[in-house]
């Protein structure tokens, strides 16, 4: 039972980041402090959700297909965070 809630919590992480296209449509979105704080909470969910799939992958012993899956696009969602979050910081 563990290891499907582990593997449904990471399954639903890949689909919020998505949510950000939707939510920049507005103009308030594309507003100066608006638009920076989405950006920098996007990238540190992308982040956690990185973390917390690779953790559910090697620590949780969760070896599903689909948590293999979940583990590998939430890492390219990390990593692709973390260099979004250099190039504002550069």
């Amino acid at each position: 039972m563990k290891n499907k809630i582990l593997t449904a919590i990471s399954v639903i992480m890949l689909f919020i980041p998505w949510t950000i296209l939707p939510l920049r449509s507005f103009d308030w979105a594309l507003e100066s402090p608006t638009a920076e704080i989405m950006i920098y909470s996007y990238a540190a969910f992308m982040i956690f959700s990185g973390i917390f799939s690779m953790l559910v992958y090697t620590k949780g012993k969760v070896k599903s297909k689909l948590i293999q899956v979940c583990a590998v696009i939430n890492s390219i969602y990390a990593v692709g965070a973390i260099a979004i979050l250099c190039t504002i910081f550069a």
